[in-house]
């Protein structure tokens, strides 16, 4: 049965389906704005879903008509004492971390704008799929603010260049921008942006969860590593993911052409 968290008014609600784990940013009315409470929440979230065997695949969404408009600017002004700014920024980038660092692949489903830290939340994710609605941009540097820690993952998504000229102009692009620079993975219409997300998010956890944890691992450990360097530790990667059950059983029945045999449904990952 979906497991709904029962506080309908808390910031982020969660819901389980099918070994999904949908979470939702639920701050309509300030925009989904990262606030220190969602900040937290998020956090929360990742630090259970990181050692829950049942959840193969995220999924981040939102209520109302933006994704999310990036720090709630009320609690940067006035202007907190550098002790206080410095430990917000430092909470949110840790919660973006735990996106990275999570076994499970994170997908962002994108209806409505994604600004400054919400960008930064679209670009930490390991897949995004956005209605062709969406807006996304950097926009701090309207106010006067460069995205510095958005431009962490945003760079890394895009490439110096573009992430560059986002964060140097604050301008919004398209959704299909998007997907061409790599921010996104496609753009849809609104009305099958839903179904779109849950069909990559099944097709994932039909997947084997030990050679998915292994595989997000083994992306982020060779990510701007030396050719050399990455290959070695691919190669390791790769043997060390022969030795699995899975990886045996699904070569096996290959090569004897039958049915690879069912996975449990709570199997665990290896760490």
């Amino acid at each position: 049965m979906p497991m709904l968290r029962p506080d309908n008014d808390a910031p982020v609600l969660r819901q389980d389906r099918d070994q999904i784990a949908w979470l939702t940013l639920n701050r309509p009315g300030r925009l989904n704005a990262l606030s220190r409470a969602m900040i937290d929440a998020l956090d929360h979230a990742f630090s259970e879903l990181a050692t829950d065997p049942d959840v193969r695949v995220v999924v981040i969404s939102a209520t109302g008509k933006a994704f999310s408009a990036g720090h709630d600017l009320k609690e940067l002004h006035p202007c907190p004492d550098p002790d206080g700014a410095l430990g917000l920024f430092n909470a949110c980038s840790a919660m973006m971390l735990k996106i990275h660092h999570l076994p499970q692949p994170v997908i962002a489903s994108v209806d409505g704008i994604a600004t400054a830290a919400g960008c930064q939340l679209v670009a930490q994710c390991d897949l995004a799929i956005a209605s062709t609605a969406s807006k996304f941009a950097t926009s701090g540097i309207n106010l006067g603010l460069f995205c510095a820690t958005p431009s962490v993952p945003l760079s890394r998504a895009v490439g110096r260049k573009a992430a560059a000229e986002m964060l140097y102009t604050g301008t919004f692009i398209s959704a299909d921008k998007a997907a061409k620079l790599g921010l996104i993975n496609r753009a849809v219409g609104a009305e099958i942006l839903a179904a779109e997300v849950e069909n990559l998010a099944l097709e994932i956890a039909a997947k084997s969860p030990t050679a998915i944890a292994q595989g997000k691992q083994v992306l982020r450990d060779h990510q701007d590593r030396p050719l050399d360097q990455a290959y070695a530790i691919a190669a390791r990667a790769m043997a060390d993911n022969l030795q699995g059950a899975d990886a045996q059983n699904g070569i096996g029945a290959f090569l004897n052409k039958r049915p690879a045999a069912p996975r449990p449904s709570n199997e665990k990952r290896t760490p």
